[in-house]
C-alpha cells in the first residue's frame, strides 16, 4: 500500500491548531440569559422596591380611610339614633364598678327613648298638620300678595298693577327651576365624589387605616396625637392584671375609664378612673412603661393624683415640646416691672399647661434643692430680683460658692457675703445669728409695731452645714445637732422668724441627712427642687407626701431640664388634688440681672453693703477663768461666772452654769463638788492649760 493511499478503516483527525485570541474569548463568555428570565428579574426588582411599596400602601391607606370613614360615620348616625350608646355606656360603668355612674346613664337612656317615642308620635299626626300649615300658608301668602298688588295699583293709578306681584312671584319660581335644571346634572355627578371626599376626610382624621398601611412617621409613634383608643390601650399593656382584665370585660373596650381629653398648654390632659382592685399607686412606678405605650419618653407624661377616688392624672406632652425654650422672664422684656412683698407674686416661669406661674414669697421660708448646674442659683436669684423691686425689703445674701452669681446685689443688700472658704462659712453663720437677734429684738418690741421685710439668703447651704470648724466654746459651726451653730440659728428663725417678717431662703445641692437636717427641710414653707439622683433625695427635698402624690424630681433629665422645678408651697396656684407643680422657670442671664439690679437699685435712697462681718474681741474661755481663779486653790462656779462677766460683759455677760460646764468638759478641769458646793480647782485648770499647749492645740496657737 502506497503512503499516499488513505485506509478506509482510518479516522482522519485534522492537526491541532492554536485558537485565535477572540475566538477564546467568545467560548468564555456564558450563554445570553433568556428573556423570560430577565423580564421577572424586572418585575421581581419592581414589585420589591421601595417606592413600589410606597405607592402600594398609600393607594390601600386611601382606600381604607374611605371604608373606615363609612364605619365610623354609620357608627355614628347608628349611635344618633337608637340608644345603643347609652346601653354600652351603662354596661362599662357596671363592669367598672361605678353603680353611680352606671344609674345616670340609665335614667339618660331611658330620657332619651321617651324623647325617641314623642317624636315618633308626633309623626302620626305631621302629614294632617303639614296639610294644614300649608294651605293656610297659601291663603295667606295669595292675600299678601293680593293686598301688595292693589297697594301698588293705587299708588301707580294703574289697576292693571294689581297683579304684578304675583306675576313677578311666578317669575321667580321658574328661575328658580331653571337652575335647578341647569345644575342637577353638574349635581348629580359631583354629589358622590364630595361624599367619598367627606368619608375619607372622617377616616383620615381618625387613622381609620391598618398600622402597615400608615406613612413611616405614623406607624413609629412619633408625634402621633393622644386619643381615647391610644390611652386605653396604653393602659391595658401596662402589665397590670386585674386593669387588663377589667378593660377586656368593658362593653367599649374601656373608654368609659377616660374623662374628656383636654388641651393643656403644649399637651394634653385626661382622667383615668382606675377599675374596682386597681390601684393609683401601680400606675404611677409604671410610669415609664405607660409613657413607652403612649409613644412618649418617660419625661413627657405626668402622673398626679386627682381629687375623685381610684383617679389618676395623666398630662402627655406633645412629642419635643418640653425641648424648647418658654421665652424671656416678664422681668427683662417690661423695664417698669414693679413688686409687692405683701400682695404680689413673682413671675417665675409656666407650668406643664403653658399658664404663668407665679409665686407668693410674702412670709415664706424656702429652700430650693437640686443637683449641681442645674439653674438652682439661677431659680433662687429670679425670686430675689423681683422681691429687690419692693424698696421696703432688705437682704443680707451669703453666696458660698463664691464665683460672682450674686454680684449684682452689691449696693443692694446691707451684707454680701461672697466665698467658699470655711472662713466664708463662719461670717455667713454669724449673718445667720445676726437675723435671729435681729427677731429676737422685734419679738419684744412693743406690740403693734411695723417691721420691714428681712430677708436672708444663703447659697450653696450644704457647705454650712458641713463646716468642720470649730468656736473658741468648743461649738461647732456645721452639723445637725443641737450644739451646731448654723443649724440652731436656721431652726431658730424657723420657729419665730415669720411673724416679724424675718425670712430665709436657702439653696443647697444633693439633699441628704448630713448637709440637709430633717428639721431645717421641714422648717421651709415652699420647697422646690429641680433634677435629683434618687428618690430618697427627692423625698427629703419636697416631702413624703408630695412624692406620694406623683412629684419626681428623680426622674426629670440632668443636663436637659435645667430650670424645671416642681414645686410644693401654698404660694403657688397648685391644681386641686395635687401636692405639688412642675414649673419651667424664665432664665436670667448676668447681664439681665444686672440690669434689673440697677433698676432695683433706683428706688432706694442708697445702701452701704458690707462685705466682712466684724468679728468682736476673740477670748479663750480657759485662760480667761484662769485669770479670774488667781491664786485662790478653789472658787465657787457662781463666783467664776461673776468675775468673767466683769473681765468681759460682751464674751461671758450671757454665760450660765451650763456653758462654763460645757467649755470644760473633757479638759480634766471640769467643776466638782467640795463641802456640798460646785467649785472650780486652780491646779486643774493649769494642768489644763498645760497639756493643751503641749498638743498644740488650735486654740493654744
Amino acid at each position: 500500500m502506497s503512503d499516499n493511499v488513505v485506509p478506509l478503516f482510518e479516522k482522519t483527525t485534522p492537526a491541532p491548531t492554536e485558537a485565535a485570541p477572540a475566538e477564546t474569548a467568545a467560548v468564555a463568555t456564558a450563554a445570553p440569559v433568556p428573556l423570560w428570565v430577565r423580564s421577572a428579574r424586572g418585575i421581581r426588582t419592581v414589585t420589591t422596591h421601595e417606592h413600589t411599596k410606597t405607592a402600594c400602601r398609600a393607594t390601600a391607606r386611601h382606600g381604607l380611610y374611605v371604608l373606615g370613614g363609612t364605619r365610623i360615620v354609620a357608627r355614628r348616625t347608628w349611635e344618633g339614633r337608637t340608644a345603643s350608646r347609652y346601653e354600652r355606656m351603662l354596661r362599662a360603668a357596671e363592669a367598672a364598678g361605678n353603680m353611680e355612674a352606671a344609674t345616670e346613664w340609665e335614667e339618660r337612656g331611658q330620657r332619651f327613648r321617651q324623647e325617641r317615642h314623642r317624636r315618633r308620635m308626633d309623626l302620626l299626626t305631621a302629614p294632617m298638620d303639614a296639610a294644614k300649615g300649608i294651605a293656610a300658608g297659601l291663603g295667606i301668602g295669595a292675600g299678601g300678595l293680593l293686598l301688595l298688588g292693589i297697594m301698588l295699583a293705587v299708588a301707580n293709578k294703574d289697576w292693571t298693577d294689581i297683579g304684578a306681584p304675583t306675576m313677578a312671584l311666578i317669575e321667580l319660581v321658574r328661575w328658580i327651576v331653571f337652575i335647578i335644571t341647569v345644575t342637577w346634572g353638574p349635581l348629580v355627578t359631583i354629589g358622590p365624589w364630595a361624599v367619598l371626599l367627606g368619608l375619607w376626610a372622617v377616616g383620615k382624621n381618625q387613622q381609620a387605616a391598618p398600622q402597615w398601611a400608615l406613612p413611616a412617621n405614623v406607624r413609629s409613634g412619633e408625634g402621633e396625637p393622644i386619643t381615647p383608643s391610644i390611652v386605653v390601650l396604653a393602659l391595658r399593656n401596662l402589665g397590670v392584671a386585674p386593669l387588663r382584665n377589667a378593660i377586656k370585660e368593658m362593653g367599649d373596650a374601656g373608654a368609659s375609664m377616660l374623662g374628656p381629653i383636654r388641651i393643656a398648654g403644649c399637651g394634653v390632659e385626661v382622667d383615668v378612673t382606675l377599675p374596682s382592685g386597681v390601684s393609683t399607686d401601680e400606675v404611677q412606678k409604671r410610669r415609664r412603661k405607660l409613657a413607652e405605650n403612649l409613644s412618649r419618653h418617660e419625661h413627657e407624661v405626668f402622673i398626679t393624683i386627682a381629687e375623685a377616688a381610684r383617679t389618676v392624672r395623666l398630662w402627655v406632652a406633645d412629642s419635643g415640646a418640653l425641648d424648647e425654650p418658654i421665652g424671656p422672664s416678664p422681668l427683662v422684656t417690661d423695664p417698669d416691672s414693679k413688686a409687692d412683698y405683701k400682695s404680689g407674686k413673682a413671675p417665675w416661669g409656666q407650668d406643664l399647661r403653658g399658664d404663668a406661674a407665679a409665686l407668693s414669697l410674702y412670709q415664706r421660708h424656702l429652700l430650693i434643692t437640686g443637683l449641681s448646674n442645674q439653674g438652682k442659683t439661677a431659680a433662687l436669684r429670679a425670686l430675689a430680683l423681683w422681691v429687690a423691686l419692693d424698696r421696703t425689703v432688705e437682704f443680707r445674701i451669703a453666696d458660698l460658692k463664691g464665683i460672682g452669681d450674686w454680684g449684682m446685689f452689691d449696693g443692694l443688700a446691707t451684707m454680701l457675703i461672697q466665698g467658699p472658704t470655711d472662713d466664708h462659712v463662719v461670717q455667713a453663720t454669724e449673718m445667720v445669728e445676726g437675723l435671729v437677734a435681729e427677731m429676737e429684738r422685734r419679738l419684744q418690741s412693743p406690740p403693734g409695731t411695723k417691721f420691714t421685710p428681712l430677708i436672708g439668703i444663703v447659697d450653696e447651704a450644704q457647705r454650712a452645714f458641713m463646716c468642720p470648724v470649730i468656736d473658741s466654746e468648743k461649738r461647732p459651726y456645721g452639723g445637725s445637732k443641737a450644739i451646731s451653730r448654723y443649724f440652731m440659728a436656721v431652726r431658730t428663725i424657723h420657729n419665730q422668724g415669720r411673724a416679724v417678717d424675718v425670712i430665709l431662703w436657702e439653696g443647697t445641692q444633693d439633699p441628704t441627712d448630713q448637709n440637709l437636717p430633717k428639721l431645717v427641710r421641714e422648717g421651709a414653707h415652699t420647697r422646690a427642687s429641680l433634677v435629683l439622683g434618687t428618690e430618697s433625695q427627692a423625698r427629703m427635698a419636697l416631702g413624703d407626701k408630695a412624692i406620694d402624690g406623683g412629684a419626681a424630681p428623680h426622674l426629670l433629665r440632668q443636663g436637659l431640664d435645667k430650670g424645671t422645678l416642681v414645686v410644693a408651697s401654698d404660694g403657688i396656684a397648685i391644681p386641686a388634688g395635687q401636692a405639688s407643680i412642675t414649673v419651667r422657670t424664665h432664665y436670667i442671664d448676668d447681664d439681665q440681672a444686672l440690669e434689673i439690679a440697677n433698676q432695683a437699685r433706683a428706688l432706694r435712697d442708697g445702701v452701704t453693703t458690707l462685705h466682712v462681718i466684724e468679728q468682736g474681741e476673740v477670748r479663750d474661755p480657759l485662760t480667761d477663768i484662769a485669770a479670774v481663779i488667781g491664786d485662790t486653790n478653789r472658787v465657787l462656779t457662781q463666783d467664776v461666772l461673776q468675775r468673767l462677766a466683769v473681765l468681759s460683759e460682751d464674751a461671758y455677760g450671757s454665760w450660765t452654769h451650763a456653758d462654763l460646764k460645757r467649755v470644760l468638759d473633757g479638759t480634766a478641769a471640769e467643776p466638782y463638788k467640795s463641802d456640798g458646793r460646785m467649785v472650780v480647782g486652780r491646779e486643774r485648770i493649769a494642768r489644763a492649760l498645760a497639756n493643751r499647749d503641749i498638743d498644740g492645740s488650735a486654740s493654744a496657737s
